[in-house]
């Protein structure tokens, strides 16, 4: 997707803003807001990185939080999308769990780890200072556990997981693991992230 924030006159044809790649933009600004979190990444962070003046930055999105929402929705639909295709390749219940967990393992690490997760970050930033964004926050939660609940009753018709399991508390339970998988990534690296997963999925058995 392409975008103009502005529309001169052509009389002032050799002002005018360039057009910019949306979607990059977004990228580029949500590696800022994931690395300082909302209130420390300045303008002038999220100018260098996008690549665009202060002026155009404000012309396209009116302010930093419409900046942040719009982040917010994209990495919220990429990881989605990103998640769902990495299920594809399994079939049973138990076994779409596991790649979920691997998925948020390997989010956890390194590079990608110390970045951070910004549904994590919106979790502990913003939750108590912004309605509209801690409405967003709680529908990814929602959605992020509503998605666990369906893999592990998949599991239980499939003879995957065990039927003695109350899918609402399992799911609740992987949630704050994965969470504080997120969370700890900013730190530090799992150093035996099999072991990990071991265990969490020891939740199923």
């Amino acid at each position: 997707m392409v975008a103009t924030p502005v529309q001169p006159s052509p009389s002032r044809e050799r002002g005018r803003p360039r057009e910019f790649d949306t979607g990059l933009a977004l990228d580029n600004a949500m590696t800022v807001f994931r690395e300082k979190g909302f209130h420390a990444a300045s303008v002038s962070d999220l100018s260098r990185a996008m690549n665009l003046t202060a002026g155009s930055i404000y012309k396209a999105f009116t302010d930093k939080r419409t900046l942040f929402l719009n982040v917010f929705e994209r990495y919220t639909s990429l990881r989605n999308a990103q998640l769902r295709q990495q299920i594809e390749s399994v079939t049973t219940g138990r076994e779409r769990i596991a790649q979920v967990m691997r998925f948020y393992l390997k989010s956890s690490h390194e590079i990608e780890g110390r970045r951070g997760c910004l549904v994590v970050a919106g979790t502990v930033e913003l939750l108590t200072f912004d309605d509209e964004v801690a409405g967003l926050v709680r529908q990814a939660i929602t959605r992020n556990k509503a998605f666990l609940i369906s893999l592990i009753e998949l599991g239980q018709r499939d003879g995957s997981v065990s039927t003695a399991i109350d899918a609402q508390a399992a799911s609740t339970l992987m949630l704050y693991i994965v969470l504080g998988m997120r969370v700890a990534g900013k730190v530090e690296n799992n150093p035996d992230a099999d072991s990990t997963l071991e265990l969490a999925l020891k939740i199923l058995d």
